[in-house]
């Protein structure tokens, strides 16, 4: 079972940094291809696809591969392939629905009354065509997940962002503008919906084998089996709605008080804050079993090491990033958008954004970590707090403050949810902040940046920021001897496992050991 676990870990990491690194790609060139205006207009439907998609699935792909994993430990196989189709009937229809209200209801209503421009309409109703296909595309996906096949979540996801490229550049191309770019993410999801179903066939009678003749299953068992799935899946639901609030009120109201060109500028800078996630979303995802386990068996100090190692690892990247990007907000949006310079007057807010998305990552860690010790509901109801701090700091800022008022707005909002996660997360788990290892990154983090006070404000500063900036950082790390010995050799029995490179990577290991000796 581990071996399976370490696998299926590896995948979903592995696929979670490729497929993000293609989610940017995507982004780039529809801002690209769109200019500020049409990106703007598209930058407002962005936070509905993904609303939308968890209205729709509610919360069931995590349901089915837990009752699929259930059943089949309890020999139970036509219960676990019941489980499948008994969820997709209640997705189907969430997913008909809520795309009827979509195109019916919520997307002239946000058009007409809410933003206030017209222009948005027809984009925004076509967010409520994915919806139909995205759930037949999340269903799959759970039942995969619930049998350990992950890489035919993987292969899923790749033909959905491959074609989702493809087609929104061709429709743009031609001139279908923001419709063009979301009519690109219908025909991911729908050949997506096609592949999952044809792997699903094909492939998974192995793993879910077809009805057994005897095996009845009435109208009854089937509403008890799909009450079982909702009641797991509504905190789900309401979970990720609470995280993309976190994400997206600010984009909602820029979307009231600001032109669609100024809103196209925070739809560049959004991605770009965000980066800084994928590192402490990795550690998340591996902090939360093994703080579990760890807290089972009552063992304090491997917690204790469990808990540090997840803080110390995660701000030894996080810290310089945001701070880099901070620093250089204005020449890396120069130098992605050569094409496109206005895209530059977005810089102050990427500067502010991606500090608060540093808190964001402390609390995700922290909340991982809470979770994972049977404490499920303290994130959520801090989610729910910051999505209620940033509305009201967004009504309030981003009318006087435009983009900077919204970046304020989310980083105050990351801050104030941080701060009493990280906190509580140490009481609860009865273990000590590596108070010294933050101080020591944070100070070798200013340090780094101080070339960037006489270095070129252009692109050939910025070259010359991400070369020497990392060297300054890595010799401040050793000369405030930021990690200890155990973390030292926490690395040399990582390094043991990346064959012929490790041999490498071990040397320069021994020269920090000789340092620190």
């Amino acid at each position: 079972m581990s071996s399976k676990l370490v696998k299926s870990s590896a995948l979903i990491l592995l696929g979670n940094v490729i497929f993000r690194i293609g989610g940017y790609i995507y982004k780039y060139l529809m801002a690209i291809l769109l200019g500020t205006s049409a990106y703007g207009v598209f930058t407002l439907t962005t936070p509905l696809q993904g609303i939308f998609q968890i209205l729709s699935a509610g919360g069931l792909p995590p349901a089915i591969a837990k009752y699929i994993s259930e059943y089949n430990s309890l020999n139970e196989e036509d219960l676990a392939r019941q489980t499948v189709f008994t969820a997709l009937k209640i997705m189907v229809i969430l997913g008909l629905l809520f795309g009827f209200i979509m195109i019916v209801v919520v997307a002239p209503w946000l058009a007409y009354e809410f933003y206030r421009k017209p222009i948005t309409l027809v984009p925004l109703q076509a967010v409520g065509l994915i919806t139909p296909f995205s759930v037949i595309v999340g269903g799959f996906r759970g039942a995969f997940q619930g049998v350990y096949k992950m890489e035919y979540i993987l292969y899923t996801r790749a033909i959905e962002q491959i074609v989702m490229i493809l087609a929104a550049t061709g429709f743009v191309l031609i001139g279908l503008s923001a419709f063009g770019a979301i009519l690109g993410s219908v025909f991911g999801f729908a050949v997506s919906a096609v592949s999952a179903i044809y792997i699903f066939n094909r492939y998974m009678e192995k793993y879910l084998p077809r009805h057994n003749e005897d095996f009845e299953f009435s109208f009854k068992d089937e509403l008890v089996l799909a009450r079982r799935l909702v009641s797991f899946a509504i905190p789900v639901s309401i979970t990720g709605l609470a995280e993309m609030g976190i994400y997206s009120i600010s984009t909602f109201i820029i979307g009231v008080f600001l032109t669609t060109g100024v809103i196209g500028y925070f739809g560049v800078v959004d991605p770009i804050a965000r980066l800084p996630l994928i590192i402490s979303g990795s550690i998340a995802t591996s902090i939360l079993p093994a703080a579990s386990e760890a807290f089972a068996i009552k063992d304090e100090l491997l917690l204790q090491r469990y808990v540090e190692e997840s803080y110390k690892y995660g701000l030894f990247f996080i810290v310089p990033m945001s701070l880099g990007i901070a620093i250089f907000s204005r020449e890396i949006l120069g130098l992605l958008f050569f094409a496109n310079p206005e895209y530059m007057n977005g810089f102050g807010a990427l500067s502010i954004l991606v500090l608060g998305m540093a808190f964001y990552s402390i609390y995700s860690i922290s909340g991982s970590i809470v979770q994972g010790i049977g404490n499920p509901k303290i994130p959520l109801y801090l989610l729910i707090f910051g999505c209620l701090i940033t509305f009201i700091f967004g009504w309030c800022l981003i009318p006087r403050y435009q983009l900077i008022g919204a970046a304020l707005a989310t980083s105050i909002a990351s801050f104030a949810m941080t701060v009493p996660m990280f906190l509580i997360q140490f009481k609860l788990t009865k273990t000590k902040p590596p108070y010294k290892f933050i101080f020591k990154v944070l100070v070798a983090s200013v340090i780094m940046i101080m070339p960037s006070l006489v270095l070129p404000k252009n692109s050939l500063g910025l070259v010359l920021g991400l070369i020497i900036c990392p060297i300054i950082y890595g010799i401040m790390i050793i000369y405030l001897r930021a990690f200890d010995s155990e973390d030292i050799k926490g690395f040399k029995r990582f390094s043991n496992k990346l064959g012929p490179l490790g041999k490498y990577f071990n040397n320069f290991i021994d020269i920090i050991v000789n340092f620190y000796d």
